[in-house]
């Protein structure tokens, strides 16, 4: 079944044309940036080892650099990497006037401690919005850089022009990257905001008795196809965070990318609802694209 062959009550939030719309917005004002005399934004990741996911997520970065005009760096550094010669190179970025944003790529060997890395990054630089002070800000409703997953999905909501005052609101999961942060944009006095939230985790139970009150459902728990259709109430707004291989010899590939949502069973109830792939997915990426945007044009931090 094709994710956007639209059932008739049922809108599908297409992440990937809607990257799409962005990356076109941002490439503008690029372009007006070096019109204008300015140098064109620049984004620098490292790499530490091979990763196959984060290898794909990085190349797709570096991709979207390019097409949208902004300069990139991508440092590759090997497994082997000590927790201090990543620090330094973290520092030298910090003092790099010619770098405006970057990222250190999770996940990180065993050996480095990633929290102590992500303290480690310039507050005005941290463009994927995980440093203490990026996070304070966006908790106490301040600028700041937001992770780009919560970011991303309220762009995407922003949008399809959906409006979210006085809904109830559940967040699925209690990461510091998406769950989190997610739980508290939402309930935030803003445009895409002013839900009444509840947040549910591995140690909630009953966790349908939320969902069936929920106008707005948001599932990052990393567990393939958990919401199911007798979860939702009808019109809901569903939101898949997630993204899981699972076998199947039936593709050529050998594998399916499947979310945390049951699609099949969930999206004949929804109002609204993210496919997996093409929905959460490349608002990310472009999430951060407007974080670096931000950055160069030094909108949060003089």
């Amino acid at each position: 079944m094709c994710h956007f062959e639209l059932l008739d009550k049922m809108i599908l939030l297409n992440g990937k044309q809607a990257s799409q719309d962005f990356q076109q917005e941002i490439a503008q004002k690029v372009r007006a940036m070096r019109e204008a005399g300015g140098k064109a934004p620049h984004l620098a990741a490292i790499l530490v080892g091979n990763d196959g996911a984060s290898e794909s997520y990085v190349a797709g970065k570096v991709q979207d650099c390019e097409n949208i005009g902004f300069e990139s760096t991508l440092i590759r550094l090997p497994d082997t990497t000590s927790e201090e010669e990543l620090l330094m190179h973290i520092h030298a970025l910090n003092q790099d006037a010619g770098v405006d944003g970057f990222i250190v790529q999770l996940p990180l060997p065993k050996h480095i401690n990633a929290d102590k890395v992500t303290q480690a990054i310039a507050p005005e630089k941290d463009v994927d919005g995980f440093h203490p002070i990026n996070v304070g800000r966006m908790a106490k409703n301040l600028p700041a850089y937001i992770s780009a997953t919560p970011f991303g999905i309220l762009k995407l909501l922003e949008k399809y022009n959906i409006v979210l005052a006085g809904k109830h609101a559940v967040v699925l999961g209690r990461s510091q990257i998406v769950g989190s942060p997610m739980s508290i944009l939402l309930a935030r006095n803003a445009a895409v905001g002013n839900c009444t939230v509840t947040l549910c985790h591995s140690k909630t139970q009953d966790i349908a008795k939320y969902t069936l009150q929920a106008d707005i459902i948001v599932v990052a728990l990393g567990i393939p196809e958990f919401l199911k259709g007798d979860m939702v109430k009808e019109g809901a707004i569903v939101i898949d965070v997630g993204i899981t291989r699972i076998a199947d010899s039936t593709k050529k590939n050998g594998f399916r990318l499947v979310g945390d949502v049951h699609f099949e069973s969930v999206a004949p109830q929804c109002a609204y609802i993210t496919p997996v792939p093409g929905g959460v997915g490349p608002m990310t990426r472009v999430a951060l694209l407007y974080n670096t945007l931000s950055a160069a044009q030094k909108e949060f931090y003089i």
